[in-house]
């Protein structure tokens, strides 16, 4: 993510729907009911316990005038203990059916937690399918930290955000970054709209005044990184180098203004895969939309979306997420630094091999002058946000880079790069949190102390003696 951070207090927006069928009680009614929540710190109602999700099959329909959707969530998932009882993470729209295994079931509703009653148990390590069908026209969730994201209409169209929660508003299903599936997505649009999403554009087919755009994603994504993109783009295709389709669509009001730095993407892409490795997924590309539809750019899984005409460091920012953040996710909303510690040094570095600042001068201008440019840098630890408002704050983009810097420092370059490789492909599609990657780092270098590291960058409070 790249966003301007305003610390603004505010409450999600997790409205209470209606009920759509008479069924009283909570999880704590039985002994056999997944949890409302993963207990995630920050955000402690995101995700769901009892079952893990393989799969999302979504079928949509938007009507810009009216600004509403039409779905249909088609969620395949696993067990993980006996279920007479799960909850859905959806808010805002109107159900009007729960199917699981083919069997109408039991469902009411509570804030953001859509109960599901199936007509029978579900087995601890049995696949089940839940098949939501809903409608209405999604909300725009702001942030604690004041910004927008879920559902947000555009002037041709609307785009859907969802970190940290927004994807509850467009989608039911388990929405927290520890629950990675794959998607499908179906979405039909009036003709002369696109729909772009993640992963690859398997078919469009036009028909009846209308468009229907089918989009698939086979690595595992965090629903936060999904991502739907609706309106007058004007869209061009092509490969990298090595041969990796490039989808980038682009409003037409920043199409002169982005030309520059989009065709620098493959060569974003190669500088990347030689410092952070392989890339982990099969396509790459951008959404560049109006600055006044969105303002931020977000690390959305395959194609980042931008606002407005990215300069390059943006572009490389977002593209080094695809590594961290995306592939390897964090476990909890806790560890947000691992992706913007990290997201932000790949700047540093670009700007070095560029023939800029080297990354120690970087490092050196934030310590001397960082209250200069950035609100509350030494505020908290990056590692320890106090709270769901700051975890986009500079303190976690610019102390968690120069936690990486110092881990860099204390190892050499050439053991840095074997660790921040290694790390990407010991934890490629999966999910990690701070401890495993100290653990990590200690492990790859075992004759270097990260004692000062750890104490003072990573969990020191205040603005620690510079080595």
């Amino acid at each position: 993510m790249s966003r301007s951070v305003r610390l603004v207090p505010a409450a999600l927006l997790l409205t209470t729907a209606l009920a759509l069928t008479g069924c009283d009680g909570g999880p704590e009614d039985g002994a056999h009911h997944g949890s409302s929540g993963v207990g995630d710190p920050y955000f402690p109602k995101a995700g769901n316990g009892g079952y893990d999700v393989s799969h999302y099959g979504l079928t949509l329909a938007y009507d810009p005038d009216g600004e509403r959707l039409t779905g249909k969530a088609v969620i395949t998932a696993r067990a993980t203990r006996d279920l007479d009882a799960f909850d859905l993470d959806l808010t805002g729209l109107d159900v009007s059916k729960v199917v699981v295994e083919g069997h109408e079931a039991g469902a009411d509703r509570d804030g953001q937690e859509l109960t599901v009653r199936p007509r029978d148990r579900l087995a601890e390590g049995e696949t089940f399918e839940v098949t939501v069908d809903y409608s209405g026209r999604p909300r725009t969730i702001t942030d604690p930290d004041g910004s927008e994201e879920g559902w947000l209409p555009t002037a041709d169209g609307a785009l859907a955000l969802g970190e940290p929660t927004g994807s509850m508003a467009w989608f039911p299903g388990s929405h927290h970054p520890s629950d990675k599936a794959s998607y499908d997505l179906t979405v039909t649009v009036p003709k002369g709209l696109t729909a772009v999403s993640n992963g690859e554009l398997k078919s469009r087919r036009t028909s009846g005044g209308k468009t229907t755009f089918v989009w698939h994603t086979a690595e595992p994504m965090a629903s936060h990184a999904a991502t739907l993109a609706i309106g007058r783009y004007t869209v061009t295709r092509s490969t990298t180098r090595s041969g990796l389709p490039v989808y980038v669509a682009v409003d037409p009001s920043q199409a002169e203004a982005s030309r520059a730095v989009l065709a620098r993407l493959p060569e974003v892409m190669e500088w990347a895969e030689n410092n952070f490795g392989p890339y982990p997924f099969s396509s790459t590309g951008a959404i560049v939309d109006r600055p006044e539809d969105v303002d931020y750019a977000l690390e959305t899984q395959n194609r980042p979306v931008y606002a407005g005409a990215p300069d390059t460091e943006t572009l490389v920012h977002e593209i080094a997420h695809q590594w961290f953040g995306d592939s390897v996710t964090p476990k909890s909303w806790a560890d947000m630094w691992l992706n913007e510690g990290l997201a932000t040094y790949a700047e540093w570095l670009w700007t070095e091999d560029e023939g800029g600042l080297t990354a120690e001068e970087t490092f050196t201008d934030v310590y001397e002058h960082g209250e200069e440019y950035y609100e509350g840098l030494w505020d908290f630890p990056p590692a320890e946000p106090t709270d769901a408002e700051v975890i986009s704050a500079d303190a976690v983009y610019q102390r968690g880079a120069m936690v990486v810097h110092r881990i860099r420092e204390t190892v050499g370059d050439d053991a840095f790069y074997d660790i921040v490789q290694g790390w990407t492909a010991t934890h490629r599609h999966g999910n990690a949190d701070t401890d495993d990657f100290t653990a990590y780092v200690e492990r790859q270098a075992p004759d270097e102390d990260f004692t000062e590291v750890w104490d003072d960058w990573l969990y020191g409070e205040g603005k620690p003696e510079r080595p």
